[in-house]
């Protein structure tokens, strides 16, 4: 397992599901972790996990990731805590509503880009000052990005999308910097508030079917790739999107 026990990790949208498993496995490994939360606040036994499996105190930070004057404040906190950055991992956002085209409201539509894209462009920009040289960022972005989604999935496909553009465009800017950007995009990952919120148990059932492994993936499945693509190791990717869906989609 590759050692990042000399780097300090940012984390948004980690107080649960796949954002938790992010932050659960570089903790494991004994990274600094710092994340966000919006609404899902984490319980204490959850920063005595993470405090027993890095070694050093977690921080973690409520956040609005759509509002610039809170983001500028939480990565100005982290960086001073930690003495700066090394990892960003976007994962902040939601679906919010299903909505098809006909019903979508201009405001639905605003809020999901906002949840899902101005959100990592916020983050992301905030971060240069402090981030190092060298370093990496991978952005969450979805199945739905690449394949356009469920039913009422117009707006929430199209920032997925527009994450997976961000990821190509930004890995090129920060390139001289040697700054790696990539993405994942996964498909069916069950405990997370996601499908509690947007799916039903035969919508689950259905789209299981539908994967060559014949089963769903969990917040563990996307920690793995997350770690992979910000270890020495894969140190001459970027740019990539990595699917991680078990074989339901191939890009």
């Amino acid at each position: 397992m590759t050692d990042f026990s000399n780097k300090r990790v940012l984390v948004t949208g980690g107080g649960v599901g796949i954002g938790l498993g992010i932050v659960r496995a570089f903790a494991e490994r004994g990274a600094k972790v710092a994340f966000t939360w919006l609404t899902h606040e984490p319980e204490a036994s959850v920063i005595d996990e993470l405090r027993s499996l890095s070694g050093s105190e977690p921080l973690a930070l409520q956040l609005d990731a759509t509002d610039e004057a809170q983001v500028n404040a939480v990565v100005a906190q982290v960086a001073k805590e930690f003495g700066g950055l090394d990892i960003l991992v976007n994962n902040a956002g939601g679906m919010v509503q299903r909505a098809s085209l006909a019903d979508l409201t201009a405001e639905l539509w605003h809020k999901v880009q906002d949840v899902n894209m101005t959100s990592t462009f916020l983050v992301s920009k905030a971060v240069l000052p402090v981030i190092a040289d060298g370093g990496s960022i991978v952005n969450v972005a979805s199945l739905a990005g690449e394949n356009g989604g469920g039913a009422g999935s117009v707006a929430y496909a199209t920032s997925k999308a527009a994450s997976i553009g961000f990821t190509k465009a930004l890995a090129k800017d920060l390139a001289p910097r040697q700054i790696r950007v990539n993405a994942v995009a996964p498909g069916l990952i069950l405990d997370t508030p996601f499908h509690e919120l947007f799916n039903t148990p035969e919508g689950r059932a259905a789209a299981i079917e539908g994967i060559a492994l014949k089963k769903p993936g969990h917040p563990a499945d996307v920690a793995g790739p997350v770690l992979s693509l910000c270890s020495d190791e894969w140190g001459f990717v970027t740019g990539a999107t990595i699917d991680i869906n078990g074989g339901q989609y191939f890009s």
